[in-house]
């Protein structure tokens, strides 16, 4: 049984990386990659190796201390410590791949040292992941992908305002799952009828599904995407009916990626559509979400006035946003 060896960084993973993997998997029987990680890293090793394991399911990932100095004998020593035998043929694209073989008496296959094939690196994308995502598996695009959300109480216009930032800055976005739910919890029911009620385990699993569809689409947006209201809102809307907070739902919402909310106001009509019952705490619901947006790491705007202004107000931040001239302001108002 042959065996196939690969060590490297892999800071991020990207397609030059599977070009050499896939390369390498197709001549042996058995393939080790080997992820060396540092703690001045930015991206964790444990990410990056989930990726793999992902990207690659038929070869076996491992995950190592970079603690050597960049010394092909210190590495080939250390490799065969490690694999407790020499491989039969290790894959690089590397000048020091051929004596870092040889040292470890193993045969060396030099795979794009050119980088013709697949003309990417890792540095180049960590300076600028934005101009690369072509260059990323999906899993590791919606590692880097922006994410907007637009939280707000009812008949604020964020699902409008999220459909048509997207057509703008042509990606997609995502709906937001608890109105689905919600529309099939009073299917059939007329307006007279009284409203069903909601459970507390309704709002973990709003949150946790909330926060399933984005991460699915955020591997094929493009630079940003867009979500009509995520898992963090979800709490506050379990506080709105239960005066309480939920540890369970505010557990999600804490791992929720965002890079930016947009907050809009309810200083437009609230327009009843058969399924909304918030306007008389439209207010309430508001002021919840602009003092926890105010108390917040993540940055914010308050989205405010006509809806033609809204729209202008919201492409503004986004591009500041893209652009990393996003100033923080604790009033959500821009510097």
């Amino acid at each position: 049984m042959t065996l196939g060896f690969i060590v490297g960084k892999f800071y991020p993973p990207h397609r030059g990386h599977k070009h050499l993997i896939d390369t390498a998997r197709r001549q042996v029987d058995r393939l080790i990659v080997m992820i060396a990680h540092h703690p001045s890293q930015t991206i964790p090793g444990e990410q990056r190796r989930a990726w793999l394991e992902e990207i690659h399911p038929d070869c076996e990932i491992c995950l190592v201390p970079d603690e050597l100095e960049n010394d092909s004998r210190q590495w080939a020593e250390f490799t065969l410590r490690y694999l407790g035998r020499a491989p039969d043929v290790v894959f690089t694209s590397e000048d020091y791949g051929p004596e870092y073989a040889r040292l470890m008496g193993a045969r060396h296959v030099m795979v794009d040292q050119a980088r013709a094939s697949v003309p990417i690196s890792g540095t180049r994308i960590r300076a600028n992941p934005l101009n690369y995502l072509d260059f990323l598996e999906p899993c590791v695009r919606a590692y880097f992908v922006l994410r907007v959300v637009l939280i707000g109480a009812e008949s604020t216009g964020k699902t409008t305002l999220a459909q048509q930032l997207a057509e703008r800055f042509g990606t997609t976005w995502v709906p937001e799952y608890g109105r689905e739910h919600w529309e099939k919890k009073v299917a059939g029911l007329s307006m007279s009828d009284p409203l069903p009620s909601w459970s507390q385990e309704e709002f973990v699993h709003i949150a946790a599904e909330q926060q399933a569809r984005e991460d699915r689409l955020a591997r094929e947006a493009n630079r940003v995407l867009f979500c009509d209201t995520n898992a963090f809102a979800t709490g506050t809307w379990f506080q709105r009916y239960y005066r309480s907070r939920d540890a369970r739902v505010d557990a999600i919402g804490a791992a929720a990626k965002a890079d930016l909310y947009l907050l809009t106001a309810p200083d437009v009509p609230f327009v009843q559509d058969g399924f909304r019952d918030g306007e008389r705490i439209r207010d309430w619901m508001h002021e919840a979400f602009r003092d926890q947006l105010a108390n917040g790491p993540t940055p914010w705007r308050l989205i405010e006035g006509p809806y033609a202004a809204r729209l202008a107000a919201a492409e503004s931040a986004v591009e500041a946003l893209l652009g990393g001239s996003l100033v923080f302001t604790s009033d959500g108002k821009g510097p």
